[in-house]
């Protein structure tokens, strides 16, 4: 059990530069939580974990842990370059304060799920990132620790060993034991966590329920990644994207649409220019990681008009948008296909939730890394 962290900056004091990773940060976690750590490159994620693991000294303040830890915070941790998988089995053991009867009773559990067996009597230096992190996650998973570490290096791995350290991870939480877990995978988190932790710049943004947590971290990106040259309304020589409203959607900050259903986008655009030159429009729609689904324009039309002077609402109805559930973002651009400029005009416009739980009315749920697009099938057998 982890009992009031609070961390603090890793730099010298007077120094005139000095950057402070963490600041004035103070919370609680409690047996059994799941904690899912947020925050922009830079925030102060890893070092939260590093000092929490005891790897780096804070240079003031306090923290307080009950309870054995196991932590994979890079690729290798714990392990011996020099020393096979064998022996670093026994080695990140010893480390955690595992007797070696301990590590004897779970090592058959920790090789098969890490699937490096054939190499077992290999030195680490020669094994790949992703077997590294397969055996360290092994390791710090099967070992039992009371307090699970874990930060982005799940993301090395393969998607199909991924699913296997999530289902790995939920034994581990319904088993009472508290876990630490740093990713940009938000479904991960809004399946797993029942706490949040968002940091911004060092400090403590948000300590609370995912939803809250997650959509507000989300909202900030949003509005973070506008366009500057989008916001200048004042601006009367640069065209405006005024609103974007889905149709099709529950209302709310993110609304929420039935996968396999039809969507419209109204976009309300304001354009100064001659009504000649803003001759087509883009709508990309990306997922919670930044990964581009699908781009939807104007230029993949042979009879479009260019958008006239003035305020006007473009309508784009897209029919049976099939994504699996999760939270998307949208990318509107504006351009002029003879210069190639798509930079006139961008606004990272909204946020949407699909809901796919009832898509195929069986009461099959669809899982992690089954793909991004859902298809309906029918099925029949011919002797």
């Amino acid at each position: 059990m982890l009992n009031k962290s609070k961390p603090v900056p890793q730099v010298a004091e007077g120094d005139s530069n000095e950057f402070w990773a963490l600041k004035d940060i103070s919370f609680e976690v409690q047996e059994g939580d799941v904690v899912g750590i947020i925050g922009r490159n830079g925030a102060g994620k890893s070092t939260l974990l590093k000092i929490l693991s005891r790897i780096t000294e804070p240079t003031e303040g306090r923290f307080g842990v009950r309870g054995r830890i196991s932590s994979l915070l890079e690729v290798g941790t714990g392990f011996h370059p020099e020393l096979t998988g064998r022996e670093n089995i026994y080695l990140s053991g010893s480390v955690l304060g595992m007797t070696r009867s301990e590590i004897k009773n779970h090592f058959d559990e920790i090789v098969d799920f890490s699937g490096v067996e054939k190499f077992l009597d290999t030195p680490v230096k020669r094994y790949s990132s992703g077997m590294q992190v397969r055996l360290g996650f092994a390791v710090a998973a099967h070992l039992k620790s009371e307090i699970l570490i874990i930060d982005e290096v799940l993301a090395v791995g393969d998607v199909e060993f991924q699913k296997k350290c999530m289902g790995k991870m939920s034994d581990v939480a319904r088993g009472g034991r508290t876990i630490l877990l740093v990713s940009h995978n938000y479904r991960v988190m809004y399946k797993m966590a029942n706490v949040v932790i968002w940091l911004n710049n060092g400090k403590l943004k948000h300590y609370d329920q995912p939803d809250a947590g997650i959509t507000a971290y989300l909202t900030d990106i949003s509005h973070r990644n506008r366009d500057p040259i989008a916001s200048r309304s004042n601006n009367e020589t640069v065209p405006v994207i005024e609103q974007i409203e889905l149709v099709g959607c529950s209302e709310g900050i993110d609304p929420i649409l039935e996968s396999g259903n039809d969507v419209e986008f109204n976009i309300t655009i304001t354009n100064p220019l001659d009504d000649s030159y803003l001759d087509y429009i883009v709508i990309g729609i990306s997922d919670a990681q930044g990964t581009r689904i699908t781009t939807i324009g104007t230029h993949q039309l042979n009879d479009f008009k260019p958008l006239p002077t003035g305020v006007s609402i473009l309508t784009c109805e897209v029919r049976n948008l099939y994504l699996p559930t999760g939270r998307y973002t949208v990318l509107v651009a504006l351009g002029n296909k003879r210069s190639r400029n798509e930079a006139i005009c961008n606004t990272q416009a909204l946020s949407f939730w699909v809901d796919s739980s009832n898509f195929f009315q069986s009461g099959e749920s669809i899982l992690d890394g089954q793909g991004y697009l859902l298809c309906r099938s029918s099925w029949k057998w011919t002797q």
